[in-house]
């Protein structure tokens, strides 16, 4: 049977997806973004093994308090690295009428086979995307996560062109991602898309920062300040969030 590899699980999430979800963290992530919380869950092939029946049965306990809006989000990591067992826990995630959702960055996205082919019948099973645009720019992404954009940006174009429900979210980083030219470029590309159902602008945090230290990795962040709350509202007016 197969068995994904679990970071952890969160009972009441309640800013990732619609209503209140049941968050499901999967481990692994190829990018090495400058400000992820979430620095331990990079590692591929750990974690604790569970099969999509084993995290359903622990979600629904918590079902009563869905509401209509509620159900799973899975995040990580980066959960398209798991892109098998995903699809098989969202498959069963709609059979037992569970509203699925997945965060990611889109880093593993590819036109090209065996990948494509997953995502397309993962996307079957999937009520909703959160996708995370990291920076807009090329050079200045892989400056920040140490990979292009270019696959990502192209995954949104798919994902618009399926009429996949998107919601777009974009860390605001003081001297990293909070440039006016910048959020007017996202803006433009956004623009260009048909499915993007919400714009969220996540103010940038240190709180991960202590997981850094103690895996004995070097937080080049950490004098950044979070934004000010005039540049957060810039941003915002900026891409059409009211």
């Amino acid at each position: 049977m197969l068995k994904g590899y679990v970071h952890s699980t969160e009972s009441f999430g309640s800013v990732d997806g619609p209503g209140v979800r049941f968050l499901i963290f999967l481990q692994g992530c190829a990018m090495r973004c400058r400000y992820c919380h979430n620095a331990d869950t990079w590692r591929v092939g750990v974690g604790t093994e569970m099969t999509a029946g084993e995290l359903l049965d622990r979600a629904e306990r918590y079902r009563s308090y869905w509401g209509t809006e509620g159900g799973i989000t899975v995040s990580g990591g980066e959960p398209l690295l798991q892109i098998e067992f995903l699809t098989e826990l969202f498959r069963e995630a709609k059979r037992r009428g569970i509203h699925t959702c997945v965060d990611t960055a889109g880093q593993p996205f590819s036109r090209e086979e065996p990948f494509f082919s997953r995502f397309r019948e993962l996307l079957r099973y999937t009520d909703l995307l959160l996708v995370d645009i990291k920076h807009i720019d090329c050079a200045a992404h892989q400056k920040l996560t140490g990979h292009k954009n270019d696959n990502i940006l192209d995954m949104l174009r798919f994902l618009s062109d399926e009429q996949k429900p998107v919601w777009i979210r974009h860390v605001l980083v003081p001297g990293v991602t909070d440039d006016d030219r910048m959020l007017h470029r996202l803006r433009a590309f956004i623009d260009t898309l048909q499915n993007v159902q919400k714009i969220e602008v996540l103010p940038y945090h240190a709180m991960g920062a202590y997981k850094w230290k103690e895996l004995g990795l070097a937080y080049t962040l950490d004098n950044t300040p979070p934004p000010a709350a005039e540049r957060v509202k810039n941003a915002e007016r900026i891409l059409g969030i009211r």
